[in-house]
């Protein structure tokens, strides 16, 4: 083997055993049996989310699917209204998830926990998006997802297809405007979507927890070792288009990765997201019996391209004249988020601990949007909270929650 074939299988096992580390920490953390099986179990593939989440607390849940542009037909769970409401008109909203996980990650806690039912028992319609890929959105009209060309997208198709399709859909089948909640890389797609002037005129407003628009400052050493490993590139070249966290092989290399000295397989969810204040063991073991989610490679390879360029901007094929086909020039066009319309409202809520969402990064975003109308953008900081704790922390509601509700009902 060539040196340079040997570097290119050692980027990409690094990569497959970076992305699969949660995915491993569950099975040492339930002592016994595989994730692949314990995932598989917990959920089989002909229940929905609301048969196997929402119904059970005794809410009413509807399945919609939307269809996209590019083929792929994409799954929302909707709790119309809360527990104890009568019919009538409510103001909707749409709650998008981040990469490697799913709508469940909205679902996961109690009533009272969980910004799902928080929201529909004050009064919002909602909405759960389910991105491409995941386990209720791998369909497509045409395409298998056993064959490469399924999984051939970035995030930028997301931007592009997925969340205009949603929002759309929303906007048609309730005739208002939604509000939109993003976490992590839904945060990404959003502004992303909004500097181009997408969506602008379907949408209320957006609150955005933990804002990922800038992975410069990115401090967790595991997200740094992807970044650095060109994993993407190198995965590509092998072929592999999807990216499972929990496919048996992978989990293999995770054992052999969790031998080394050093190394804390109990401990890697503080280490890939920080140091989370209000989440819990039985918190994180609930997520890690529903969670991860595949997504295409490309998407990895995609975010690490953010980290390594330090500029938001389209999917990068490496080679100008590939670059040049897709947009006409030999670099990809960046995503300006200076161009967001100012009167458009924004929340925006970031952790200090967080080392996804870096606050350094978050301030870049807040750089950028300094000409924002001061009474359409509301930000947020507490220094005691990292990536997780916003989206299944124990405490959300009364940290961050409550605030979102404030905002919106601002715009109602």
């Amino acid at each position: 083997m060539s040196c340079a074939a040997w570097h290119a299988v050692v980027a990409a096992v690094l990569t497959i055993i970076f992305c699969s580390c949660l995915a491993e920490a569950r099975v040492h953390q339930s002592h016994g049996g595989s994730l692949a099986t314990r995932r598989r179990d917990v959920v089989p593939g002909s229940v929905g989310g609301c048969a196997l989440a929402v119904e059970p607390f005794g809410y009413l849940c509807e399945e919609h699917e939307v269809t996209t542009v590019d083929g792929y037909i994409l799954s929302l769970q909707r709790i119309p209204r809360g527990r104890h409401a009568g019919a009538g008109v409510r103001q909707p909203v749409l709650l998008q998830h981040g990469v490697l996980v799913d709508g469940m990650t909205w679902l996961l806690g109690s009533p009272e926990e969980s910004l799902a039912y928080i929201l529909a028992d004050r009064g919002f319609d909602v909405w759960i998006a389910n991105t491409r890929g995941t386990r209720w959105s791998k369909r497509h009209v045409s395409l298998d997802p056993s064959s490469q060309d399924y999984w051939n997208w970035s995030w930028d198709d997301l931007v592009v297809n997925d969340m205009p399709k949603m929002v759309d859909y929303v906007y048609t089948h309730t005739a208002q405007k939604p509000h939109f909640v993003g976490h992590s890389l839904g945060t990404l797609v959003a502004l992303a979507a909004l500097s181009e002037g997408r969506l602008v005129d379907k949408m209320k407003s957006a609150a955005l927890l933990t804002p990922v628009a800038y992975l410069a400052h990115m401090t967790t050493p595991l997200g740094i070792l992807l970044a650095k490993t060109f994993v993407g590139e190198a995965i590509s070249g092998l072929g592999v288009a999807e990216f499972d966290p929990v496919a048996p092989a992978v989990t293999s290399l995770i054992k052999e990765l969790c031998r080394h000295p050093g190394t804390n397989c109990y401990d890697l969810l503080r280490d890939f997201t920080g140091k989370n204040y209000c989440l819990n063991n039985s918190a994180v073991d609930v997520f890690l019996n529903y969670e991860p989610q595949p997504t295409s490679t490309k998407t990895m390879v995609h975010l690490a391209q953010t980290f390594r360029d330090g500029v938001l901007s389209k999917y990068d094929y490496i080679w100008p004249n590939r670059n040049e086909e897709k947009y006409g020039q030999p670099d990809p066009p960046a995503y300006n988020m200076s161009n967001i319309p100012s009167t458009f409202p924004l929340f925006l809520s970031y952790g200090g601990r967080d080392e996804l969402a870096d606050p350094a990064d978050v301030g870049l975003l807040i750089g950028d949007l300094i000409g924002h109308d001061s009474d359409k953008l509301t930000v947020q900081y507490l220094e005691q909270f990292a990536h997780a704790d916003f989206v299944i922390g124990t405490c959300a509601k009364d940290y961050i929650y409550n605030g979102v509700i404030s905002f919106f009902n601002r715009f109602n």
